[in-house]
This record gives C-alpha cells, sequence and structure tokens, in this order.
C-alpha cells in the first residue's frame, strides 16, 4: 500500500521536530517527546499508524518562560511592541506572510498526513489563510484610518483609536490547525497584543516550518510557540493571572476549566469558538436536488469534522420518503479514499474516533433508530462510512451531542415548532440551513431563526467563510466574534486621549502632531 503513495506526497522519514520559540529564540527541546502519528494506512488490513515524527512534550518550566517573555514584550502596553508605529507591525506581518508563502508545498502534505484532509481541502485551507492575513492587514489599515481624525463634542476634543489588550494565551483546533487558529492569532498580534501560542494534538508538526518565519519576523518575544499538553502547558500559565486574552477553538469544556484556573476573571477577555449543532430544516417545497447535495457537502465535508457542518436534519413529512431516499443512494456513492485521492471520505485522524461513532449508532440503535443507507457504519480501522439514522428522538445521545463525525441524525416534522423548540432547548446556537421556495412560509420562519442562530443558510449548507462576514454563535457556541472585521476589533479596546477645547490644548495637540512626538497622538496614516 506505502508502495502506491504518489511521489511527491511521501514522507519517508519521521519528523523529529525539537525546536521551539520563546523570546525571539529558537530553541532546543531535550527533554521527553510526545509521537505524532497518522491513521492514513490503517483502513487496509496489512498497515498500522504511521509514526510521522516526534514533538517535544514541554514542561511547565518552559511554558512559564514563555509567558515571561510575552508580558515582558508586552511590558503593560509599554514595550515596543504595542507602542511600535502601525506601518512598522504591519511590515512584520507582511514579512511573515511572504515566508509563509514559501512552505505552502510542506504544511499541506502535512495536512493530509495528520488529520487526513483532503489534497483539494488542504490546499484550500493554506491559501484561505494566506488570503484572511493579507484581507487582516487591508482591515487594519482602515482602522488606522479611521482613528486619524480628531472629534469635537460638547467642548472635549478627542482623538479615539483602538488599542491592544495585553497577553493572549491562544490554542488553536485540529481539524483547521492553521486556517482557524491564525484567525485568532493574527489578529491578536497586529493589534500590539503579544501572545503564547500552543498547537492542538493533532495537526501540530505542520507548525514546525513556520517557526522560522515567526522568529525572523516580530520583535523577541512577540510571538512564542510552544509544544505539549494543555494540562502541563496551558494550566500554569492561567494560573499566574498574567493572562489578558484567552482565545480558544475548542470545547466548551476546555474553555470553562482555563477560565476557573485565573484568580480575576474579571480582568480576562475571552475570544472562544465552541461546540454547535446546527440544524438543516427541509420545508415540503425544498428543491430536493439541491436540498440533498447541500446536505450531504453541509454534513460529511471532512467527514463531519467542523463546527460548521449539520449536525441533525428535520425533514418535513410530505417529503420524507422522496429527501431520505435521494439522501441514502447519493451517499452510499461515496467512496472512502486517500486524502490525495481528493475523495470526500478519507480515515478519520484520531484513533479513538471510530469507537465514539460505533457507540453513538449502537445508542441510537438500541432505542428504536435505523440506519437507513447500506453501508451505514461499516469500519475498517479508520475508516467509517457515514451511517444515516431514522427515526431519532431526544432519548438519543446523538440528538444531543456534538457528534463530529459521520453519522447523520434524521428527524421528521409536520410543525415548524418542533425543530424550533429544538433549537431553543439547545445549549448551542451557531447556524442553521434552511431549505425551501415559498417567500410566505420562509418569511416568519426566518423572523425567528435570527434570533436563535448567528447565520441562517438560505438553501445553502452551514458554513464560516467568506472571512469577511461575521462568525460568531449565541449559547455555548462562541464569545466574541472572529471575522476579518471583526476579530481586529475582538482582541482591542477604544481608547482615546481627551482635552479640553482650548488655545493651550490646541497648541500642544499641534505641536505633537507636527514634531511626531506621538504614535497614538497623529493625522497620518498608512495608504
Amino acid at each position: 500500500m506505502k508502495d502506491n503513495i504518489p511521489e511527491e506526497f511521501k514522507i519517508n522519514e519521521p519528523i523529529y521536530h525539537d525546536t521551539f520559540l520563546i523570546n525571539g529564540k529558537i530553541g532546543k527541546w531535550k527533554g521527553e517527546f510526545t509521537d505524532v502519528i497518522s491513521t492514513l494506512l490503517s483502513g487496509h488490513k496489512d498497515d498500522d499508524y504511521v509514526l510521522l515524527g516526534k514533538t517535544p512534550k514541554m514542561d511547565e518550566k518552559h511554558a512559564l518562560e514563555a509567558l515571561e517573555s510575552a508580558d515582558k514584550a508586552y511590558s503593560n502596553g509599554t514595550g515596543d511592541w504595542p507602542t511600535m508605529k502601525v506601518y512598522e507591525r504591519i511590515n512584520c506581518m507582511q514579512k511573515f506572510v511572504d515566508q509563509m508563502k514559501i512552505k505552502r508545498e510542506e504544511i499541506v502534505k502535512l495536512l493530509m498526513w495528520e488529520i487526513g484532509k483532503n489534497l483539494k481541502d488542504s490546499e484550500k485551507e493554506f491559501d484561505r489563510t494566506v488570503d484572511y492575513i493579507n484581507e487582516t492587514i487591508i482591515e487594519y489599515k482602515k482602522i488606522d484610518r479611521d482613528g486619524a481624525s480628531f472629534h469635537n463634542n460638547s467642548g472635549v476634543r478627542a482623538l479615539i483609536r483602538r488599542g491592544p489588550l495585553g497577553v493572549v494565551l491562544c490554542l488553536g483546533p485540529y481539524n483547521y490547525p492553521l486556517n482557524e487558529t491564525f484567525a485568532l492569532l493574527i489578529p491578536a498580534i497586529i493589534m500590539g497584543n503579544t501572545a503564547i501560542f500552543k498547537p492542538a494534538k493533532h495537526g501540530v508538526l505542520l507548525i514546525a516550518p513556520l517557526l522560522d518565519a515567526f522568529q525572523k519576523s516580530f520583535p523577541p518575544g512577540v510571538v512564542n510557540i510552544i509544544f505539549g499538553r494543555g494540562r502541563e502547558i496551558a494550566s500554569p500559565i492561567m494560573k499566574t493571572g498574567k493572562i489578558n486574552v484567552l482565545a480558544l477553538i475548542g470545547h466548551s469544556s476546555s474553555a470553562v476549566s482555563l477560565q476557573d484556573l485565573h484568580p480575576q476573571k474579571n480582568r480576562l477577555r475571552l475570544v472562544l469558538g465552541l461546540e454547535a449543532k446546527n440544524p438543516a430544516i427541509i420545508m415540503d417545497d425544498a428543491d430536493l436536488e439541491l436540498t440533498v447535495n447541500e446536505c450531504i457537502n453541509g454534513s460529511l465535508s471532512y467527514n463531519g469534522q467542523r463546527c460548521t457542518a449539520i449536525k441533525i436534519i428535520y425533514v418535513h413529512e410530505k417529503i420524507k420518503k422522496d429527501f431520505l431516499d435521494k439522501f441514502c443512494n447519493k451517499i452510499d456513492s461515496l467512496k472512502l479514499g486517500l486524502p490525495w485521492e481528493n475523495t470526500l471520505l478519507t480515515p478519520l485522524p484520531e484513533p479513538n474516533k471510530p469507537k465514539y461513532i460505533s457507540d453513538l449508532i449502537d445508542d441510537a440503535t438500541s432505542k428504536g433508530a435505523k440506519i437507513i443507507n447500506k453501508n451505514g457504519g461499516k469500519k475498517s480501522k479508520n475508516y467509517v462510512f457515514p451511517a444515516v439514522l431514522y427515526p431519532v428522538d431526544k432519548t438519543m445521545d446523538v440528538y444531543k451531542e456534538e457528534q463530529f463525525g459521520p453519522v447523520i441524525p434524521i428527524i421528521s416534522f409536520s410543525d415548524i415548532n418542533s425543530p424550533i423548540n429544538y433549537m431553543a432547548e439547545s445549549n448551542y446556537g451557531q447556524q442553521v440551513s434552511l431549505f425551501g421556495n415559498s417567500e410566505e412560509k420562509l418569511g416568519p420562519i426566518i423572523d425567528s431563526l435570527v434570533n436563535l442562530v448567528c447565520r441562517v443558510n438560505l438553501n445553502s449548507s452551514c458554513q464560516r467563510g467568506p472571512d469577511i462576514y461575521p462568525f460568531t454563535g449565541r449559547k455555548d457556541s462562541a464569545v466574541a466574534t472572529l471575522s476579518v472585521h471583526d476579530a481586529l476589533r475582538s482582541f482591542s479596546i477604544r481608547t482615546f486621549v481627551a482635552s479640553k477645547d482650548n488655545p493651550k490644548n490646541k497648541e500642544i495637540l499641534r505641536k505633537l502632531i507636527d514634531n511626531k512626538k506621538s504614535n497614538f497622538i497623529r493625522t497620518d496614516y498608512y495608504l
């Protein structure tokens, strides 16, 4: 099997990554290491998990050194980075993204091997991240321009800008280890914050090629990259109370645990992307062909391992049979394959995930659900074929839990209040997909749904992009908003200099501007 891998996608020798970045220096790790495995070839009887490499299993001592480095670089807002001219920070970011692009081929290959993402989506994740950084630079210039003019109200003159918050602990997810992690890290640092970044458990080796780019692009202490387990790295950092922003994309239980460790929670800003249980609601007049395609893409893109995936489907009783027949037939025609074969279905990256999916299926079928597609639930090590479960009810685990994998629960309804009540009672409130064609029916439903979730997708699957649009959620799905526009605001705060509008103060302000004695009080901006 290994001989059939195209030459350009082979990893011939394990990658022993032994470096980290603290205080602008790339250090060598000499302690314990963590194995990085790939499940890609485990779907074949003659192959077991592949050892991709090893990464440092760093300790509390080094975690606190990284924190001290970030804290010193920020220096209570007086450090070189938070007080730096805007164009200088932009130049650092531009230098980084230029160096990052050189590593595209290497990172795309590691995305496939580490997390099982297919080639097309791995390339898209890299390119989208580069676009995100470039769009962030453009948006930051706009923020700078908006802050370059004085306001005068009620005899008080003010120059209002956005300022940094402090030291950020950045923890990204395994399913988008580059894109969603950088959607936190990039806006955080360009706004003048400093950061400690720990990669996720899966998708960790692909960060290694970028250490050199971070080190060469940013001043010491601005970005610190450490590797290891969250309990041993993130927990001691939070206990110090020196973290000003917790930026995390993952599970709410992790976010709550870390918040609880902070001794002064009122000082802690949260930027969180958490779970979701996004439903699809299919009305009786929906375009079935379009709906089936969108629901398959929405529920099974990257095997459903996305917070934005469709995770439960409500279909109207009148079209239930036609929808289920078409949906199941199309799913059963899908192919399992390896990432470079660009199949929709690939091996699951977590060794224990197939058992979890099987447990969900067993729980549902023991309580009355049936697997209604012929290939549903079939396994071969880390390959799991999607299982369509019907009918599902609230007694089943798959009704409540965010499955994050290839199992699709379906419920039929005749009263629209059924899916609406489900959403109202849910702990989550990120998105919904609504399929139908009658404006008379859709209008009142949309008016209800927009107050339950933060994005209503009309006749399309749930998704994050385009990155210029707000990405957030209600209840346990998110705190703060991530998008090119909003993330810069999530990692900053409005701050201003005010003075009474009199000749003496006007003269001082004029001299400050003319003599360029302040990076804050100025009316020029970066084109």
